[in-house]
């Protein structure tokens, strides 16, 4: 068993307990009490959707999940603020702003391309070596610092009448890239700001993210820079990296696969997180010299990662640099 698992999170299960599943399961099935098995990537509890398990040897690739880019859709509602950004917590600020589909469309390319974005103080980030949503929870207060994140496109609910949001672009039409910091945002105090048409009381969106983005501090972002405050009431994952929801399965549906003994049915394989590598051939002599952690010479092939392969079975995942290929993480497989 060397591959992946897409589960279909359900709302209130965490990443570690999506792992505890797949290995119960795993055993249920007589498949051995020794594969490792892991997660691509923290998934909130309040979230739903796509969290890559890795199982056996896919273990090794697990830490690419975490810098792979992210979709979310997620639903924000204006005029109330939470201590976790999320439905969760407790209200810490309250509006009686609505902001217009029109303020919004006209806000939301400044939250397109580079941006800088404080973390909520509930995140599993660390400060001195102490989680700190632990901390927040103890009542201490929690600063974090800002961090440089990409916002690679934003989409309003297509069932709403959205669509894309082009990202704001200088003379040369590429994205400014200013920092939210740069950008004024409109407190609620000042009164709300120029608007017209219906007002939101809450609005769905779809974004495009790199690693590191929080959802909750975007959506916390883009309801005072309208004027307002706003929390996430729905955050659903559908994608991560390579994966999608297309071959994602449910909590129920794994048991129940698991039972039967026929989990190889849905594991994806290994190549699977890696489908943005294109594949290196080799022959035994080639292969046997990389699972001896030897450099191959004189390999014709563009500097770049490669997918080693002998036949159908993966080698390891390579390095070519000035026709050299050496291994970067290798397989244990016969």
């Amino acid at each position: 068993m060397h591959g992946w698992i897409i589960l279909d999170k359900p709302l209130g299960l965490g990443s570690t307990q999506g792992v505890s599943a797949v290995k119960r399961c795993l055993r249920q099935g007589g498949y051995g009490k020794g594969i490792k098995v892991g997660h691509g990537g923290t998934l909130d509890p309040l979230a739903t959707g796509v969290l890559p398990i890795a199982v056996g040897e896919a273990t090794k690739l697990a830490g690419r999940m975490l810098d792979s880019d992210k979709v979310y859709d997620f639903t924000i509602r204006f005029g109330a603020q939470t201590s976790t950004l999320d439905a969760e917590g407790e209200m810490i600020a309250a509006s009686d702003v609505r902001p217009t589909r029109e303020a919004l469309e006209a806000l939301l390319p400044r939250f397109t391309g580079p941006i800088q974005q404080v973390p909520p103080a509930y995140s599993a980030l660390k400060i001195d070596g102490e989680r700190a949503y632990d901390l927040a929870r103890a009542g201490e207060e929690v600063v974090l610092a800002s961090r440089a994140v990409t916002i690679y496109s934003l989409i309003s609910s297509p069932e709403r009448g959205g669509g894309p949001f082009a990202p704001a672009t200088g003379g040369g039409g590429e994205p400014l890239g200013e920092s939210l910091a740069e950008v004024p945002l409109h407190h609620p105090s000042d009164g709300p700001p120029p608007r017209a048409g219906e007002d939101l009381e809450e609005i769905t969106l779809t974004a495009h993210v790199s690693k590191g983005t929080y959802i909750r501090s975007l959506a916390r972002d883009i309801a005072l820079a309208l004027g307002t405050v706003g929390h996430v009431t729905m955050l659903r994952r559908t994608k991560a990296g390579p994966f999608t929801l297309a071959p994602a399965i449910s909590l129920d549906k794994l048991n129940e696969m698991g039972q039967a003994a026929t989990l190889e049915q849905i594991l994806l394989p290994l190549r699977a997180g890696l489908d943005d590598i294109p594949a290196l051939a080799l022959d035994p002599d080639q292969a046997g010299a990389l699972r001896q952690g030897r450099v191959l010479a004189g390999i014709a092939v563009d500097d770049g990662q490669y997918f080693a392969m002998l036949g159908d079975t993966p080698v390891a995942l390579v390095e070519a640099l000035d026709a050299q290929v050496r291994v970067v993480r290798g397989f244990n497989l016969d």
